[in-house]
């Protein structure tokens, strides 16, 4: 439990940084905005893999993981219709599409929904801890981006034509199916649809 609290600070702690400007800025001013860029990639890349570490090994070793609910079946199938639009966005974050420009913020969108989704379908700590951190994450995000007025990851990118929705809703269904079809299992160790063997 420690290892996934430990990659759920410094992960989040990373990201908490763009929140707020000032602090931001004076670190870039301090070290340089590329060093500021590589040492914000390596701490976010160090932190994502030390959860992913952390989740799966308490899901090989449930006595370490309390139960503290058992979720009806009725909720993995809500999740794992949640997921589709949680890929499609996860993609529209990263390409210029109308999709972007419409849902403005797909990244905190995805977060929200993938966080969402797997709070329903899991019922133990480690699944509390971390949907549940990443879900109030993506919410005082959302409000710290409307505020400061960000344009995410992609800048403000003109929207691109329709062959670009196209493109994102198909590498989105794709990666959907790649975490169906063993991918999630692969990553995480855990089929998100068990009842399917």
């Amino acid at each position: 439990m420690m290892v996934l609290i430990v990659g759920l600070i410094l992960f989040l702690g990373v990201h908490l940084l763009p929140t707020s400007p000032e602090l931001r800025d004076a670190l870039k001013e301090r070290i340089g905005e590329t060093p500021y860029k590589i040492l914000f990639s390596l701490l976010s890349l160090a932190g994502l893999v030390v959860i992913v570490l952390g989740f799966h090994k308490l899901q090989i070793h449930p006595g370490k993981n309390p139960i503290l609910w058992d979720p009806p079946i009725w909720t993995r199938h809500i999740a794992v219709a949640l997921m589709l639009p949680a890929m499609i966005l996860l993609v529209a974050s990263l390409i210029p599409s109308r999709i972007r420009t419409v849902t403005r913020h797909p990244m905190l969108i995805a977060i929200k929904t993938w966080a969402l989704a797997h709070l329903l379908a899991n019922g133990d700590l480690a699944a509390l801890l971390l949907f549940g951190s990443f879900l109030a994450f993506a919410v005082y995000d959302r409000i710290s981006v409307k505020k400061r007025g960000a344009a995410g990851p992609l800048g403000n990118a003109k929207p691109a034509s329709a062959l670009n929705d196209v493109l994102v809703v198909v590498i989105g269904v794709g990666l959907y199916a790649a975490l169906l079809l063993g991918g999630h299992q692969w990553l995480i160790g855990v089929s998100p649809m068990p009842e399917l063997g």
